[in-house]
């Protein structure tokens, strides 16, 4: 049985705050954990966007994961650096980004980087650059499955997929299907809308394989529904948040057993009134996306409730009474991790309850060196 106290850090006093923090053997376990319930290692292509750490990747490489999604160029830059042996960029490189993606494929050649196309316009833009660049482009068609963020309708892309085939300086790979606006709690329910949205991409790699095709490979899910994604023979997975875990997704999937391993410390910085307390984590230190009841969970302080949140305070009634004073501790559980490391340089790692390093957040910035 896991210690309750798992997460105290020895000396935290001298710890400024508002502080992340990050427990490498939690980390470690989540990756093992993810790699035992796929059948094949290789079909594991985890996002970037949750830990867009160097670390945190070669952590990953070590064990075994070689293949990754990112979101940015500096993720795609970052993931080079970590010496990733296959990296998609999953967003459509347009403009200047489309000029930076050539950039980063030409500086780190040992690793295989592809994009996603869901246009014509957008994949003659990209098979210039190619040619220009004397590049071969592996590429993905990014289809539109219920999201309505980008992607095209399955049944509209084979004329799409043919085109894209044809152009010279693209390799066509396959398709790439996210399925982000599925995150109900039921499993069953979870497993029906996802069977639905994949039922037609499924029927579009038939009708490709009908018109002569080589079956595609599949790129589909994220951490919601990759336990039934995983059920489709080949298809490669792309969880982000099992690397570090949350409080949202760990309430709401407790099918998917993994850890908590980042937290954010906190600490208590006035006493505004008999009832209340002030913090110091604001918005510029925790995801502020979701509901005020909805943004940290403080382990050591699951009684409080949330008040108000700004920019560098977050305010709690913790009932007259209480026994709070300024300096107190508090370690935060945040309940959608990926955008609230975003907001932190480094991450400081505790092993053994001692602060022993540092883990550098590189991918947090727009850009690193290209």
């Amino acid at each position: 049985m896991e210690n309750p106290d798992w997460y105290i850090i020895d000396k935290v006093d001298e710890l400024d705050t508002p502080a992340l923090v990050v427990y490498p053997e939690r980390v470690s376990y989540n990756i093992d954990l993810l790699k035992a319930m796929v059948d094949d290692v290789a079909r594991l292509r985890p996002h970037a966007k949750s830990h867009k750490s160097a670390a945190a990747a070669k952590l990953m490489i070590r064990k075994g994961i070689i293949k990754f999604k990112c979101a940015t160029i500096a993720e795609a830059e970052m993931l080079g650096m970590a010496g990733a042996k296959d990296v998609l960029l999953a967003y459509q490189p347009a403009g200047p980004k489309l000029k930076r993606f050539i950039e980063v494929i030409k500086t780190y050649p040992d690793t295989q980087y592809s994009c996603l196309v869901d246009n014509e316009q957008s994949a003659l833009e990209i098979s210039e650059q190619a040619i220009a660049n004397n590049l071969i482009i592996p590429v993905f068609i990014d289809l539109n499955i219920g999201m309505n963020r980008t992607g095209i309708k399955s049944v509209d892309a084979l004329a799409l997929y043919s085109r894209c085939n044809a152009l010279p300086g693209l390799s066509l790979k396959g398709l790439h299907a996210y399925d982000g606006h599925i995150h109900d709690s039921d499993f069953e329910v979870r497993r029906k809308r996802s069977d639905e949205a994949m039922q037609p991409v499924l029927q579009l790699t038939k009708d490709l394989q009908k018109q002569g095709f080589e079956k595609p490979l599949l790129i589909a899910g994220g951490s919601p529904t990759m336990p039934i994604i995983k059920e489709i023979k080949d298809a490669e997975l792309s969880p982000g948040t099992f690397v570090y875990w949350d409080k949202g997704y760990g309430d709401a999937y407790p099918e998917q057993p993994f850890k908590p391993a980042a937290l954010l410390i906190a600490r208590v910085i006035s006493l505004p009134d008999e009832a209340k307390i002030c913090i110091d984590l604001g918005h510029k230190s925790v995801s502020a996306e979701r509901p005020l009841n909805e943004r940290v969970f403080f382990l050591n302080a699951p009684e409080l409730k949330f008040v108000s949140h700004s920019e560098e305070h977050l305010v709690a009634d913790a009932g007259a009474g209480h026994n709070y004073k300024v300096g107190d501790v508090l370690y935060g559980l945040p309940f959608h991790v990926c955008p609230s490391v975003a907001l932190y340089e480094r991450a400081l790692t505790v092993e053994d309850s001692i602060i022993s390093g540092e883990w550098k957040i590189i991918a947090r910035d727009r850009k690193i060196n290209i």
